[in-house]
């Protein structure tokens, strides 16, 4: 369904592919694989004809319908979540808008005169309306973004009001809903809570067209994907199977191209110590000049590509007592709305605790209760001061973290409420409160050594 030729694509010094060739088929489900900036965005974008090879060609079947989910979802302020799903979905959208017109032109008393004609005009778009099953169309696009987790009243709403990640799941049940030939999908996990993420995997199992999709998430994508394609180092490599049999068989292609390298570097160093050892003899000129050509014309071996791996060393926490928090007859709200309302909640020493709900239930309002960081209306938060304890928020600007005498918080941002010192690991931290309100407090200095706090140190 789409080909690619021995594309060629360079962005200003980056090169992104050299001779880069695969294959969408009709039915193959497949995962876009590559580290960030390997050009997976790049290569939907020449999918979809928004960008062109610099150099061979990309070929889509004809009468083929693409749908392209990315991450730049645009503006949609003005119409309710289930119009602009509605918009999005090809012909059957474009004959809604103008069966509308129609209506509204048979109830303007100023066209009289033109009424016949619209009468006619009228039947011959509702027959072609009926044909794209357009009546359903309401129903279905309603459903889709029941799967993804909207209620009645966001799907009436105006998008406009939703939160960008609410956005991104509008443009995303727009292409669900379309239903084309081919779906391209950049990350379609992202923003998904886990009720949306398990009916998004049942859709697209059952989906029977082409699938080109990438995601962080390897679990989600190895359960639907039964190929990968990897981007690697301007290159297009194919494996049949899912995300796992492809970790495999890159480690054993690793192992292959690793182990070919040795031999041939070593049968290199053979020939160059020969041709060192008899280059002043004229006896072994012959030799010497053959082995030199023989050196000329082997094509070398390129060891394997050595990803870089990030490691993370956190140290270990002070033992805590059994009980680790203990939240009792907590009541939490944000005006009017109570998220809790006589909570108990305790945590022990060793547990794994995993918070689910919908979103807006109060997931992160319990851990940042937990971390302390926020305040109870009413009840009792024990335990703070014998753990340590880490809150990482996806929406913050930065990351603090402050460690003083087994006490360790982390936030998204240093409060700005007035001068300060706040030890941390061994050094001191000034942080002073700017003039303007809406800006983050600035560290200015740095000391070495800090003193000895008390027990209770922040």
């Amino acid at each position: 369904m789409i080909r690619f030729d021995n594309i060629g694509k360079q962005n200003g010094h980056q090169i992104i592919f050299i001779e880069a060739q695969a294959t969408l088929l009709r039915g193959e489900k497949i995962g876009l694989v590559g580290p960030n900036g390997s050009g997976k965005t790049t290569l939907f974008r020449l999918a979809t004809a928004q960008e062109v090879p610099d150099e061979g060609q990309v070929a889509v079947e004809r009468g083929v319908s693409i749908g392209y989910f990315s991450q730049d979802v645009g503006e949609m302020a003005g119409h309710s979540a289930v119009s602009e799903v509605m918009n999005g979905v090809g012909p059957v959208s474009e004959v809604a808008a103008e069966l509308k017109e129609l209506e509204a032109a048979m109830a303007d008393p100023d066209r009289m005169d033109e009424m016949d004609e619209i009468i006619t005009r009228y039947g011959e778009v509702q027959a072609r309306f009926e044909e794209l099953d357009g009546y359903a169309l309401e129903s279905r696009a309603r459903e889709v973004l029941a799967g993804l987790s909207f209620t009645q009243e966001m799907m009436d709403g105006d998008v406009g009001n939703l939160s960008g990640g609410w956005k991104m799941r509008v443009a995303l049940a727009r292409i669900l809903l379309m239903r084309p030939d081919v779906m391209l999908l950049d990350e379609p996990s992202n923003h998904l809570d886990i009720e949306s993420l398990i009916w998004l995997e049942g859709f697209l199992k059952n989906y029977d067209g082409a699938l080109l999709m990438t995601s962080h998430d390897r679990e989600f994508m190895n359960r639907i994907v039964n190929k990968i394609i990897e981007i690697d180092g301007g290159t297009l490599t194919s494996y049949s199977g899912n995300y796992e049999f492809y970790e495999q068989q890159r480690v054993l292609a690793d192992k292959q191209q690793q182990a070919q390298f040795e031999r041939q570097q070593a049968m290199l160093a053979k020939e160059i110590k020969f041709i060192e050892r008899f280059k002043a003899r004229a006896s072994h000129a012959a030799q010497v000049q053959s082995r030199v050509k023989k050196l000329d014309k082997i094509e070398r071996v390129d060891p394997p590509k050595r990803r870089e791996i990030v490691s993370f060393d956190f140290p270990a926490a002070p033992r805590s007592g059994e009980d680790v928090v203990t939240l009792k007859s907590v009541q939490k709200g944000y005006g009017v709305r109570r998220i809790y309302d006589g909570l108990d909640f305790q945590v022990r020493r060793r547990e794994r605790w995993c918070v689910m709900g919908i979103n807006g239930a109060g997931k992160s309002t319990l851990l940042k209760l937990v971390a302390g960081g926020v305040g109870a209306r009413r009840g009792r938060c024990r335990g703070r001061r014998q753990r340590e304890d880490g809150l990482l928020r996806p929406a913050c600007n930065g990351f603090t973290r402050r460690r003083a005498h087994g006490v360790s918080i982390a936030g998204g941002f240093i409060p700005a409420g007035g001068a300060g010192q706040l030890a941390r690991t061994g050094r001191l931290l000034r942080v002073f409160r700017r003039r303007c309100r809406e800006e983050m407090p600035r560290a200015v200095g740095w000391r070495e050594g800090a003193p000895r706090d008390g027990e209770d140190a922040l």
